[in-house]
Parts: structure tokens; sequence; C-alpha cells
């Protein structure tokens, strides 16, 4: 979950984007192989919202949780020594047995392929696997992408290429919220014609009779949906980082 994000009273805990958004996750962990305990590394971490759902949910599969993001202060790492969800600055040296999860990250990074390199080049073994979401179609962009400091937004297309440079083995690659994509797109289409004197996110508390409606459609495109090549809000993809 992105920092800025939790300024704007967002409880990823009740809000139905990020309750919806963890499912393919979740589900996709689940499918792992059970011989091995797993290192989660959440790189771009925020508020460690997606390595906790995981460590909550199978506790008895992870080892230990690295929530990796440039913005945690060095009492921060230190309060986390010693615990299972770790914070650093930067990625381990040494990625083993691990599962690498960046959702909603490459679009902050004006090099997104360095990233993925770096991760590929500190990967050991044949047992690590990764998990991405970014956003998707720069049609849909708006003072939102701007106020979170976006680079671009993704298609398939553009994704698949990323994942060829980078040489990460892809497994899946799909729309995620096809569901909702023709009210963003009309929703942003609109904003746009009369833009903001200041930035800020679209990411805000709803009301609960509309957050149930939301949570109860987006999980079920986030459940069910995942062969949708045609269009949606964000993109996710997931594989293994072979050496």
């Amino acid at each position: 979950m992105d920092i800025k994000e939790i300024s704007s009273c967002v409880d990823q805990n009740t809000h139905w984007y990020y309750q919806s958004k963890k499912l393919p996750l979740l589900n996709y962990f689940k499918k792992l192989p059970c011989s091995i305990k797993y290192d989660i590394i959440d790189v771009g971490s925020g508020s460690g919202f997606f390595a906790k759902e995981i460590l909550n949910t199978f506790p008895d599969k992870i080892n230990i949780c690295y929530l990796i993001d440039t913005e945690y202060t060095e009492e921060e790492i230190n309060n986390s020594l010693n615990t299972q969800l770790v914070k650093q600055n930067t990625i381990p040296n040494s990625i083993s047995n691990s599962l690498i999860i960046l959702m909603d990250v490459l679009e902050h990074l004006e090099d997104d392929i360095q990233m993925l390199t770096d991760i590929k080049n500190n990967a050991i073994g044949n047992n690590n696997y990764f998990f991405i979401t970014v956003p998707a179609f720069q049609s849909l962009w708006s003072a939102h992408d701007e106020y979170l400091c976006h680079y671009r937004r993704y298609t398939i297309t553009s994704l698949k290429k990323l994942f060829l440079k980078s040489q990460f083995t892809l497994q899946s690659i799909y729309y995620l919220y096809g569901t909702l994509f023709p009210l963003v797109w009309i929703s942003r289409k609109i904003s746009n014609l009369f833009p903001p004197k200041e930035f800020t996110s679209e990411m805000k508390p709803v009301h609960p009779l509309l957050n149930k409606i939301l949570l109860f459609i987006s999980s079920f495109d986030a459940n069910y949906i995942n062969k949708n090549k045609l269009a949606g809000v964000s993109c996710v993809a997931f594989g293994k980082i072979d050496k």
C-alpha cells in the first residue's frame, strides 16, 4: 500500500480495493509448492499490508517477511529486527526460496527494468517466484497518477516486453477489475476535462454500503475472471525467477 494513501484515511483492512486486490495474491501463494517454507519479499511495501495478509493467512508456510521501502526510518528498521516483519530500505543481497511481490510499484520507477534486473541478479536457486500488479492503460491516466508520482501505466504487451528483457519466466498475465473498467474510464475522462488545481488521491473512504457493493463486484472479478486479456484497471502477472 502506498504510504501516501494512508494520509487519505483509507483503512486497508476494510476498503474494497485492498480487500479485493489481495485475493489473486493469496490464491497464487496457496498454489506454490508446499515442500519448502518461503521468505516473502514485499518490494515497495509501504504499510506492509500485503505481506501481513500472507503471513496471517499462511503462518506455517512463511519463514520471514522482508518489507522493502525507501521511506522507512532507521528507528522503524531497528524496531523490526528479530520479528517476522523485517523492514529494510533495500532488497536482500541473497534471495532464495522466496516470493517477491511488487504491488503497484514498477510505475513509480523511472527505470523499471533495473528493479527487476537487481532482483534477478540477487536470486539464488530455482525456488523463487514473483507476483506483480501495475496500473493498466495510459488512457486511464489522471490526477491520481500525478499525485502518486507515476511514470507510466502498462498494458499486457508492454509488461510482457519488460519480463522478456529481465528474463523473468511468466506463468500468467491478465487484466484485473475489467468489470469496473468502463466506469473508471468514463469517470477519468470527465475529471480530466476539469483538472484540479492540486493533485489528490482518488483512493478515499467510501460509504459502507457502496464499499460493500464494490467489494462484491471486485472480489468476484479478482477470484474468477483471471483470463481477461481485453481491459482492466490493473494488470496482474506472476511466474518464476529461474537462474
